[in-house]
């Protein structure tokens, strides 16, 4: 066992498989006393069962690590905060949070249900800020603490997956949020963005030219949880991990602006405004139109993330 994450407790959530598995594995490994948190359910979110949690508690114990299950549904208030509860009864503290936790529901825009529609924003969205909240008002105290929360390339926006997507959006306004909120009492917040090969990942119908494994992903995490990025003043981060590579996104900013001599019209904006201040191109919506074409002609589309 290593020590990169020596003496530290996290929790994690969506612990019992592909990455939450991963990383809980990789800091027990480096140290860490570990909450694993899963629900036990399937990708869509339903049929919930027991003991998936509980069985990455016992591979870390079987390498001599330590660790605990719990099983809650970090999608409730109730949840989030048992499990932040879980830890500090377990092992006095919780110095990182990492939120994998989610589901898919996958539905065209123009047909999504609400019953579609909520139980993803729930899962992804809410469960990261329960986990959050509770984790928070512990770190505060404490002075020192990290929180982690899964993003996707798809927050830039989806086809078929509005749902996923503006959880995944979310979750990046909301780690931004808590870096600035908590930057005064030393607690981090970060988001990834991993392209790994998992559940999820097993349905994307399209090749991923640049694609990792949840390890790749779970080496970030530790990294993002320790010391060593918490000296190096790493927060309000979104780093995108596949594989070899890891990327950092830009932080949203204005590219162009122009101002009125008066009062705006729509006529005077339509005269203006698209050769001042056009647009921003999209580049998920020229990769649309490439894989319609692929598809069309009978090619299993490719996508480079």
């Amino acid at each position: 066992m290593g020590n990169f994450l020596a003496g530290k407790v996290v929790a994690v959530t969506g612990a019992g498989r592909g990455i939450g598995r991963a990383v809980a594995l990789a800091a027990a490994a480096e140290g860490a006393r570990v909450v694993v948190n899963d629900y036990g359910v399937g990708v869509d979110g339903a049929a919930p069962v027991s003991g998936i949690a509980e069985a990455v508690v016992k591979e870390i114990e079987a390498a001599g690590g330590e660790a605990v299950a719990v099983a809650d549904d970090i999608s409730t208030m109730a949840g989030g905060q048992r499990l932040v509860d879980v830890a500090v009864a377990s092992y006095g503290r919780v110095d990182g949070v990492v939120c994998v936790a989610g589901i898919l529901r996958e539905r065209m825009l123009f047909n999504m249900t609400e019953e579609e529609w909520d139980p993803v924003v729930a899962t992804h969205l809410k469960g990261t800020f329960t986990v959050f909240r509770a984790a928070s008002a512990v770190m505060r105290k404490q002075g020192a603490g990290t929180l982690i929360g899964f993003t996707s390339g798809n927050h830039q926006g989806s086809v078929s997956q509005a749902n996923y997507s503006a959880a995944k959006g979310g979750i990046i306004s909301l780690v931004r949020s808590a870096a600035l909120g908590l930057h005064r009492y030393g607690v981090t917040a970060n988001a990834v963005a991993p392209v790994a090969r998992t559940r999820m990942s097993a349905g994307v119908p399209m090749e991923l030219a640049e694609i990792g494994e949840p390890e790749d992903v779970a080496a970030l995490v530790v990294y993002l949880l320790s010391e060593r990025a918490r000296e190096a003043g790493v927060t309000g981060q979104v780093y995108t991990v596949a594989g070899p590579k890891i990327a950092v996104w830009a932080q949203p900013r204005e590219l162009r602006s122009v101002y009125a001599d008066g009062v705006w019209s729509p006529e005077r904006i339509a005269e203006v405004l698209p050769g001042s201040v056009g647009v921003d191109p999209m580049p998920m919506l020229a990769r649309v139109e490439e894989m319609r074409r692929a598809a069309a002609d009978g090619e299993r589309p490719n996508a480079a993330q």
